[in-house]
């Protein structure tokens, strides 16, 4: 069935397709128009429909599947999601259909006081006095070049102090000519499946658990999505060989969801993999420097093989999503080829934005707001730990203290899905462990808390609801 959908976009605008298409459904679903589980038409019939970019269609739901607007739902293409937090200011539908939590007892919407889900508003505060002198500095010194459409590779400026910067804090073995600014990690992850058929590889491996909205997103770009397991020790490398994928998309310092580590015989085994099957290993370092676990910060696995890993990071948990301010690190063949592939789908990133954050960059304010924020996230981390120790008994919070959610597993045998619904009720949404799943499976039921944005007081506020809707 071929659906459609009214989308209204100007071309001329100075916002970007992608951005408009984003910006028209974000309203749309919150005047009610959009309702909670419409079904939206595919990329490929709204890029026709529209006659855009299917690129530009499958990053702006990427996007929405990411900020929790939209859900991608395996066989049943993607819909808007059943449950809306506190942009709407009240627990929808979700929890007005009966049995929702195993029972119907016509207890009326409440207003979400408490949002745990990982996405969305789960952001910390934004640099914004280092951030305004920075501007306004490359503003005052810019010359008219400055102005002009910017290089497809990215400033050379910011291109030299990422370099500088990846290769202190990560080890990232590259240098401002093996760089490329890109516009958030949706589009390295574009531009990869857009390279990856000429290489003649048309599956991309997928951690699983994983990001919901990247399996969606390889499969809209035509790719097939081979979920690989993850254990304690990160994604199963033998599992990977068996699976015929010649690429691989990880998390190897900090695992999305679950938090765990890649071990160092892990990161060896998937070197010697990717150099096996002559294939490639996308590296996303997701988390932007957020690293407060008691200890020094894995290196980049991109060291371990600079020829067969691409090394993308990302402002967007550091700074802020909005900036749509990424970076990837490849070898001079691959990335040849991805600058090829994006010469026809945009005319590069915004100039002054890359020129800011350079500053930010040499003069070190950058290093200073990590410190903060590190240190912001580890207080809210100790004090979740605490309340999950004092108030949900059995429960533990896995993986390293990093990044801006936390994995919450539960002990065996609770209904997971009871407890997300139940939550609700009491004004807290979050969402269970099962949504990260490429399919039904027997993990143990857990859930993903965002937990960066809240204060100390609210963290543990949270947790006690969160408790008292459980009792198991």
């Amino acid at each position: 069935m071929a659906l459609h959908m009214a989308v209204e976009v100007v071309r001329d605008s100075s916002n970007s397709l992608t951005s408009q298409i984003q910006n028209f459904i974000k309203r749309e679903i919150a005047e009610g128009i959009l309702h909670p589980g419409t079904r939206l038409p595919s990329s490929r019939r709204l890029a026709d429909d529209l006659d855009v970019s299917r690129s530009v269609v499958v990053e702006a739901y990427g996007q929405l599947v990411a900020e929790g607007y939209l859900e991608a739902v395996q066989g049943a293409g993607t819909r808007v999601v059943r449950h809306l937090g506190a942009e709407l200011s009240v627990v929808p539908a979700l929890l007005d259909e009966p049995g929702a939590d195993g029972r119907d007892d016509g207890t009326p919407p409440a207003p979400v006081r408490w949002d745990l889900r990982p996405g969305g508003g789960n952001l910390p505060a934004f640099p914004r006095r280092e951030w305004l002198s920075c501007y306004q500095r490359v503003l005052y010194e810019a010359d008219s070049d400055d102005h002009d459409y910017p290089s497809l590779a990215g400033e050379h400026g910011l291109r030299l102090e990422l370099a500088h910067y990846l290769g202190r804090l990560r080890g990232v073995r590259t240098s401002a000519e093996q760089l490329m600014v890109v516009a958030g990690f949706a589009q390295t992850l574009g531009l990869m499946c857009t390279v990856l058929p000429r290489l003649g590889i048309d599956a991309l491996a997928i951690e699983d658990p994983g990001h919901p909205g990247q399996r969606q997103f390889v499969r809209e770009s035509g790719l097939r999505a081979v979920p690989v397991p993850v254990d304690a020790e990160g994604i199963d490398v033998d599992a990977l060989a068996a699976s015929g994928a010649r690429a691989v998309l990880v998390t190897p310092a900090h695992q999305f969801p679950t938090g765990v580590t890649l071990s160092p015989r892990r990161r060896a085994a998937l070197a010697r993999w990717a150099r096996d099957v002559d294939g490639w290993v996308i590296e996303d370092d997701y988390d932007g420097g957020l690293w407060y676990e008691r200890g020094p910060r894995p290196l980049a696995l991109q060291r371990t093989d600079p020829e067969r890993v691409v090394y993308a990071g990302t402002a967007s948990k550091s700074l802020a999503p909005g900036l749509r301010l990424g970076w990837l690190a490849a070898p001079e063949p691959l990335l040849d080829l991805l600058m090829r592939a994006r010469a026809r789908q945009d005319l590069g990133t915004e100039t002054l934005t890359q020129l800011a954050f350079a500053e930010l960059l040499r003069t070190g304010l950058f290093d200073r707001h990590l410190r903060r924020l590190n240190a912001l996230c580890r207080s809210r981390r100790d004090v979740l730990e605490e309340a999950v120790r004092r108030h949900l008994p059995g429960a533990a919070v896995l993986g390293r203290g990093a990044g801006l959610h936390a994995y919450l597993q539960l002990p065996r045998g609770s209904d997971e899905a009871a407890v997300v619904a139940k939550a609700l009720r009491r004004a807290v949404l979050l969402r269970g462990a099962a949504a990260f799943h490429a399919g039904p499976g027997r993990a143990a039921p857990a859930l993903v808390v965002g937990h960066a944005h809240l204060p100390r007081s609210g963290v543990g506020e949270a947790v006690r609801a969160l408790a008292a809707a459980a009792r198991w």
